[in-house]
């Protein structure tokens, strides 16, 4: 068995960390970022905010205009942070998610009417000057009654740039005083190059050749307008990307009725406190995490496990905020209130992922931290080859293809194509109850070839069941399983629950037993009046001489079955053969047979004898098994697989099998409804199913499939924009781009990102 290194492990755990782990007492802020014109800027942002003293991590997160800040820091030092990068920032207020999301969304759609007004202003203008262009011909001033008219559409423009383009300037200076360049600064370029040579030839038209003397006003307006509308549309097609967050926030009651001095009363949410007695009567939503005191009812828990069947609740079950109360009437103790409770947690944790960047994510910042100075180069190159090479007017050719080139490389869309995707992609999972820690297991995921499935609680149903009662002397199954509960309840085996709790489902009632006595490795002994019990193995049956001869085969079939079988003897003649299994899930075969059919290679570990493995393998379609496997050696498999070159996913349940969660490079864990973080996984699947792996898996390869489809759109566009904008067309077909054009591709661009990434809400993982 290979044995791993320290330094092993904590390399292949870097692997699937998402940078790093917060300390015990490190606090998250969250900044409303304003001023964050393209992906340039996010890069700007997040060194700043990383340069303070205090902070571990910070994540912009650019579709959302967020940054999420990790560590001990005062949110006034990181306001300075951003406002010195030239952009600026406030602090999100405390107060519920609601009213977090409500104030996000009034200021953007205040936004998104602005820039619609801005807009309206720019095509107002822009519209009848292109439309001029296209029917009477060339913009030239040829004569002193052209030079006034083109003056005061000049100052019209001027206008314009004023009151539509305002915000484009402004984020140029902020940027150009902060040493750097961002989208802002191309487009304040292009337009602002555009009306300065246009009012020089309106003012001095003999200092420009003949053949030189157009304006291009309606470029400069046109232009404004149509990355204005783009800006609008992005905002508008955006706000849907949130709509997990805003169905999740939705399960939450905003009333709860408690019990205080023997009466009932409403109140806030809000307002309910630990160890509230909290009533909820039938089709009410319950309001906070609790431990039901009195009542029994069927609960719909669909909205944290996806499973549409309702689960009955009886005295002393968990219940979760935000699941509906079906039939019954109960009275329970809040055992969690606040940001405390299950719901709370998993908006949390939806909110954290959504931030959250992938390795594919960071790479695309990083080319667009260099793409805004490498254009503005291309710009001046072309300029200048025009200048030098290019016909006449050389020098309107040069402001023209230089502006074309500013314009066109604008790269807002690729800011948006990861965050965009990464944000629908994480709410989706969570809709089906899979919650998503961070990026990068969301895109690790899409990769694994291996997965490592613990038997116990994972492919099983993790306790034991009686399954066969097969009787020999006995008349009756309940007379036999009374009396073996009976003798059983005192006893402290795992598997004497089982037997206890069979009997208590069928509403059987336990005699008292008298000298009880457990006979170690054999079984236990004990009287119910007059007659002797004896239950145990086959040794205790041989050493009490009763025979079981006739009944070794159908124990040993058992025994090959993955069930554990016991005798049970009573005054003297072997009465029944009790056998004991833990279940296999119902859907456990038919998710592996998903899993084997996207071409993941899967394997099983287990505590157990080799004979139960090989059972439960075989049925469930598994041929790779490792059998009395210690916990502390499930992470030594784990290397072993990744030895192999492997992408290895591990799913168990988050206790004994941390270890082997935090190696793989994905950590799977099987949660219940109120332990949602568990902190060794990279992804907890809320309902028992295996089918919550697939659907992982499914989810986060459509999400980098269309992270991929936006980042290569955007790259295109720009790398292949650019050359054309240039006029690489011109020598050979004589085609120059227009600005306008490259206005209305680069606005649209954005909105066509937005769009893609939104089409991930329709995606379903087919469960066969």
């Amino acid at each position: 068995m290979n044995q791993i290194t320290p330094d092993q492990q904590a390399g292949h755990a870097k692997c699937h960390q998402d940078g790093e782990q917060p300390s015990a007492n490190s606090a998250s802020q969250e900044l409303i970022i304003e001023g964050a014109s393209c992906a340039s800027c996010v890069g700007k942002i997040e060194a700043a905010l990383n340069n303070v003293s205090g902070v571990e991590k910070a994540e912009v997160n650019f579709a959302q205009r967020t940054a999420t800040v990790l560590g001990s820091v005062n949110s006034g030092d990181l306001i300075k942070a951003v406002e010195k990068a030239g952009y600026n920032a406030k602090v999100q207020e405390d107060g519920s998610e609601q009213d977090s999301l409500d104030e996000k969304e009034q200021a953007d759609w205040a936004y998104y009417k602005r820039l619609m007004r801005e807009m309206t202003i720019a095509l107002t203008l822009g519209i009848p000057l292109m439309a001029y262009s296209v029917i009477v011909g060339e913009m030239t001033v040829t004569s002193n009654t052209e030079r006034v008219v083109w003056l005061v559409i000049g100052l019209l423009t001027l206008g314009v740039m004023l009151f539509s383009g305002k915000h484009f300037f402004v984020g140029a200076w902020k940027s150009f005083t902060n040493h750097s360049a961002n989208m802002d600064t191309l487009i304040a370029l292009g337009t602002g190059t555009a009306w300065l040579y246009s009012m020089v030839v309106v003012f001095f038209p003999y200092a420009v050749p003949e053949m030189a003397r157009h304006v291009y006003f309606e470029a400069t307006a046109m232009i404004i307008g149509l990355i204005d509308l783009g800006l609008a549309l992005e905002i508008k097609a955006r706000g849907r990307t949130s709509e997990a967050i805003k169905r999740l926030i939705g399960l939450q009651a905003k009333t709860a009725r408690v019990i205080r001095d023997d009466k009932e009363i409403d109140i806030l949410i809000e307002q309910v406190l630990l160890n509230d007695k909290v009533r909820v009567r039938p089709g009410e939503r319950i309001p906070v995490d609790g431990v039901v005191l009195d009542g029994h009812t069927s609960v719909d828990e669909s909205m944290l496990t996806g499973e549409p069947m309702p689960v009955e609740k009886k005295q002393d079950d968990e219940v979760v905020g935000g699941t509906i109360n079906k039939t019954g009437s109960i009275v329970f103790k809040a055992t969690r209130v606040g940001k405390d409770t299950a719901l709370a947690q998993i908006i949390g944790m939806v909110k954290r992922a959504q931030n959250s960047k992938p390795p594919i994510g960071r790479l695309a910042d990083a080319i667009s931290a260099y793409f805004v100075p490498v254009v503005m180069i291309i710009a001046v190159v072309s300029a200048l080859t025009w200048l030098n090479l290019g016909p006449d007017p050389a020098i309107a050719f040069a402001i023209v293809s230089a502006t074309t080139v500013l314009i066109i490389a604008c790269p807002c869309a690729l800011g948006l194509a990861t965050p965009m995707s990464v944000m629908v992609g994480v709410g989706k999972a969570a809709e089906a109850g899979v919650l998503i820690r961070n990026g990068e297991a969301l895109q690790t995921s899409s990769k694994i070839t291996a997965m490592i499935l613990d038997k116990t609680g994972t492919i099983t149903l993790g306790s034991p069941k009686v399954t066969n009662i097969h009787l020999a002397h006995a008349e009756s199954e309940e007379d036999v399983l009374r009396l073996a509960a009976s003798l059983e309840a005192g006893s402290e085996h795992p598997l004497a629950v089982s037997i206890v709790e069979s009997a208590t489902e069928r509403d059987l009632s336990l005699d008292k037993v008298e000298q009880f006595s457990a006979i170690a490795g054999h079984g236990v002994e004990g009287f119910v009046g007059e007659q002797q019990l004896l239950f145990g193995n086959e040794k205790l049956m041989r050493d009490k001489n009763i025979s079981v001869d006739d009944y070794v085969d159908v124990a040993q079939k058992m025994a090959e079955e993955a069930k554990t079988p016991m005798y049970f003897a009573a005054d003297g003649k072997l009465a029944a053969i009790i056998a004991v299994a833990d279940p296999i899930k119902n859907d456990s075969i038919s998710a592996i047979k998903r899993l084997q059919k996207n071409g993941i290679r899967v394997v099983m570990l287990t505590g157990d004898n080799r004979a139960t493995a090989k059972a439960v393998a075989d049925k469930v379609g598994i041929s790779e098994f490792f059998a009395e496997v210690l916990p502390e050696q499930k992470a030594e498999k784990v290397a072993e697989l990744q030895m192999q070159n492997e992408i290895v996913g591990m799913t168990g349940d988050g206790i004994n099998d941390a270890p082997a969660l935090a190696l793989a490079n994905v950590g799977f864990a099987i949660g219940t409804g109120t332990d949602v973080a568990i902190e060794s996984a990279d992804i907890t699947l809320m309902r028992g199913s295996l089918h919550g792996l697939a659907d992982a898996i499914a989810v986060s390869k459509a999400t980098l499939r269309n992270i991929k489809q936006n980042l290569f759109g955007a790259f295109i566009y720009n790398v292949a924009g650019v050359p054309f904008a240039a006029g690489v067309l011109y020598p050979f077909f004589g085609l120059l781009l227009s600005p306008v054009i490259a206005g209305a591709a680069m606005a649209f661009s954005s909105l066509t990102v937005v769009s893609n990434a939104n089409r991930l809400r329709f995606f379903k993982a087919q469960e066969h």
